[in-house]
């Protein structure tokens, strides 16, 4: 494949990508917004369909208790022999509906800003274009390329995480396209997350007539709070954050019901797993007489680790920016993303394969415009040359 032939079709492409950039931007989809998220998953399907991609699209059938979500769109593309890609992108961001209106998709020099340009819809469009371009100049060399477009990434892909999983193993690499980060960086290496709530249930009694009666709920929650805090440092990688504290309900009651909200998060597997046995230890220790401790935890995400193969896949990477004139490094990165998934089912993933952008989940969010070209260029090099 010649990477320089590649980028002038992908170049060719990047008034349409803008201007459908723009188009996406401008929609209000955050996770719990599902007519939006349906609004992109829709320009998902017409684009699968009018490229002739075989198309699947799953509909989230809530739980009784359970909030509706958007969509999940498939798209699978027949090559004519070769290793199996598997790309994901998502539809949804964590803004909640009115943000496009006070904020809406503008460029201003280098720079196109609105919620969600760079995570992900620049990645998300980067997908599209570089098979686009592959098949425009006649590239065929793979099995099959499927490309998820998933709805709920920004709250841990509830819905669509099963499927990503029984995808994965069929796949002989797994391309995940949030931004490069904001140095150019793609990411070969993820923190794992397991979420904890704990919830405390003392007895109230009147704090000032007969406090003694009482099973301070709070007092426990506060003496395990600070054991929890301890253990950072105890392993390499590993960071545990008791981001919620709630209990009591007047100053003249002795609590007795207090929450925990834990965020655990590591390198390995193996330290997660070390973690969340002296996280369980903790909870278990009954820090106030009187209190019992209900613990309800969640592995939400196993670490995205650096293998072998991902090492091969950063390598080839870097071969093609050389080609492409730029410099390209890997990195480790505490966020998750769907590329957890996908690794921890043994499926070899590189991530960060989106434009360069920054500031996600903020006001500030940018995507690098004069990075469209070349990174949707090594992307599409990239599935060539798997």
């Amino acid at each position: 494949m010649d990477v320089q032939a590649l980028r002038d079709v992908v170049a060719r492409k990047e008034p349409t990508f803008l201007a459908e950039l723009e188009a996406m931007v401008n929609v209000d989809c955050g996770s719990y917004t599902p007519g939006g998220v349906n609004a992109i998953a829709d320009r998902c399907e017409v684009r699968f369909r009018d490229g002739g991609w075989e198309v699947e699209r799953l509909v989230h059938e809530p739980a009784e208790d359970e909030p509706r979500l958007g969509d999940l769109v498939i798209g699978r593309c027949r090559g004519d022999g070769g290793p199996n890609v598997l790309m994901i992108g998502h539809t949804d961001t964590v803004f909640d509906e009115g943000t496009v209106e006070a904020r809406p998709f503008r460029i201003d020099g280098t720079r196109a800003t609105g919620p969600g340009v760079s995570d992900m819809k620049g990645g998300l469009l980067a997908g599209f274009v570089a098979v686009e371009a592959l098949r425009e100049t006649g590239f065929g060399g793979f099995g099959t390329i499927t490309y998820v477009c998933n709805p709920d990434e920004e709250i841990g892909s509830p819905f669509s995480g099963p499927v990503i999983r029984d995808l994965a193993p069929a796949h002989d690499v797994a391309l995940v396209l949030e931004c490069a980060r904001a140095n150019g960086d793609v990411v070969s290496a993820r923190k794992g997350v397991t979420d904890h709530v704990v919830t405390f249930r003392g007895r109230a009694a009147h704090a000032g007539v007969e406090p003694e009666k009482g099973r301070h709920a709070v007092l426990a929650a506060a003496r395990a709070t600070v054991a929890l805090q301890e253990l950072n440092g105890r392993w390499p990688g590993v960071t545990v954050n008791v981001g919620v504290v709630r209990g009591g309900t007047r100053p003249n009651v002795v609590p007795e019901r207090a929450v925990l909200e834990i965020d655990l998060r590591a390198s390995t597997a193996a330290a997660q797993d070390a973690a969340e046995r002296e996280i369980a230890t903790i909870l278990a220790d009954r820090h106030v007489d009187g209190v019992d401790v209900d613990v309800t935890s969640e592995s939400t995400h196993r670490p995205m680790e650096k293998r072998e193969a991902t090492t091969r896949l950063v390598e080839q990477a870097g071969v093609i920016a050389a080609e492409l004139g730029f410099a390209l490094a890997d990195t480790a990165t505490g966020g998750a993303s769907d590329g957890n998934t996908t690794s921890a089912a043994g499926t070899p993933t590189l991530d960060g394969l989106g434009p360069i952008g920054g500031g996600a989940h903020g006001v500030d969010e940018w995507l690098d415009v004069e990075s469209i070209v070349p990174r949707v260029t090594l992307l599409a090099a990239l599935i060539a040359r798997v």
